[in-house]
């Protein structure tokens, strides 16, 4: 997401990242979780299912259909999702409350069973995420960083698919491993404060 103008103050008087103000399901968004430190890993699953979801389409088609997404892949339970199988697929596939794209169905489902295996190596999913957390550094508006570029690289090793470095960014954008509000926008302070009361998840493995 990018403008001529990174701020725009609403009607309510609250400045806002441009894009946090252009419709009403952004503005919550934007305000009430976009860049909020997220350590569960059921949401950390979520996002990073959504986000694949995402890819090559508006975030906000993909925002109103997630009530229904999480319907279909079971909240975004991992051990769930990685038991679906082909008759899954195909009921997915008919299901026009949803995103219908077989790549990011089948993909969905493979990295639950990747996901599963990263939290029984790290102790959980958030601990593997959380490692990728750059130094302090200015919002950025570029679409990728050497941080996402190298968390897509480990996901594709670990089997995951449609996380490429663009993808993995906006992830880590989401869940707040980056805060990239722009200066000046109310809510990047409120996650700046999230961020340092936030405990960084550390893992439980032993080599």
């Amino acid at each position: 997401m990018v403008s001529s103008d990174p701020l725009v103050v609403g009607d309510d008087g609250i400045a806002r990242c441009w894009w946090g103000a252009s419709t009403p399901d952004y503005q919550v968004y934007h305000d009430t979780e976009w860049g909020f430190p997220v350590a569960d890993d059921h949401r950390l699953f979520e996002k990073l299912c959504l986000e694949g979801f995402q890819s090559g389409l508006s975030w906000l088609t993909v925002l109103r259909k997630r009530p229904d997404f999480r319907r279909v892949f079971h909240g975004f339970d991992a051990k769930r999702v990685a038991a679906m199988g082909a008759e899954d697929v195909t009921r997915l596939l008919a299901d026009a409350t949803i995103i219908r794209h077989r790549g990011k169905i089948e993909a969905a489902i493979a990295n639950a069973a990747a996901a599963l295996d990263v939290a029984d190596e790290w102790g959980t999913l958030a601990a593997f995420f959380w490692s990728f957390e750059p130094l302090d550094r200015p919002p950025s508006t570029e679409p990728t960083t050497a941080e996402s570029a190298a968390l897509a690289k480990e996901l594709k090793r670990r089997r995951f698919r449609f996380v490429g470095p663009t993808t993995a960014y906006a992830f880590m954008q989401a869940t707040g491993i980056v805060n990239d509000h722009v200066p000046g926008c109310a809510t990047r302070s409120e996650v700046a404060t999230a961020r340092q009361r936030f405990v960084r998840p550390t893992t439980s493995r032993t080599s």
